[in-house]
């Protein structure tokens, strides 16, 4: 059975955006029927909220936008790069801070900013957007908590916004994988082909 695709968003604390970036994330995943082929959690960089639930401002826009959460804060630790696929971090500071703590360059390659997947960017198929791009600082999801509810909605609407775009790569890398597993070994003659045409995947209306 293949392993599951494992992603973790990160930000700050863990009480703000990755939290909320986890929830919509996990939404898109049901909607599209990949649930069950992709895992997906969020930590923080710092532990200082280690064990709390989510902003409470945090949990009032997920529950306006008809999202369903719940949540306790975790520290990002350096072992977790050896299971995790893609790691997605929701500003540039994290983004340095994730790729100074990867053991090697393989590592460093699986971490990418949020909105690099957003509309108008250049994001390839995962494992991410073309190097150099995560390191923008306009494609930052600014930190709410010391604003009002406004600037929670505001981030609420950057992650919805990107979260297609990630959901299309992390589609397109399950097909590959799928692919690789079903293709025939060299030396072998392939199955017989179906007569019926394969459907093209349906497109998804955005939310």
């Amino acid at each position: 059975m293949t392993a599951p695709f494992r992603i973790c968003f990160v930000c700050t604390g863990n009480i703000c955006r990755s939290p909320m970036a986890e929830a919509v994330f996990r939404a898109r995943l049901a909607e599209d029927g990949l649930d069950g082929l992709v895992e997906v959690d969020s930590a923080g960089t710092g532990g200082w909220h280690e064990g709390e639930g989510a902003d409470p401002r945090t949990d009032a826009v997920l529950r306006a936008g008809g999202y369903e959460h719940v949540h306790a804060a975790r520290q990002f630790h350096t072992s977790w790069f050896d299971h995790l696929d893609l790691i997605i971090a929701l500003d540039s500071g994290h983004l340095r801070e994730l790729r100074g703590l990867a053991p090697t360059a393989h590592d460093a390659a699986k971490i990418h900013l949020l909105r690099s997947y957003g509309p108008g960017t250049a994001a390839d198929t995962v494992p991410g957007p073309s190097p150099g791009l995560g390191t923008v600082d306009g494609l930052d999801v600014p930190d709410p908590y010391y604003g009002d509810i406004a600037g929670f909605e505001k981030c609420l609407e950057m992650i919805e916004a990107a979260s297609d775009g990630l959901l299309a790569a992390v589609r397109a890398t399950l097909m590959s994988r799928s692919t690789a597993v079903t293709a025939p070994a060299r030396g072998h003659a392939p199955a017989r082909p179906h007569t019926q045409e394969p459907r093209p995947p349906q497109e998804k209306e955005s939310a």
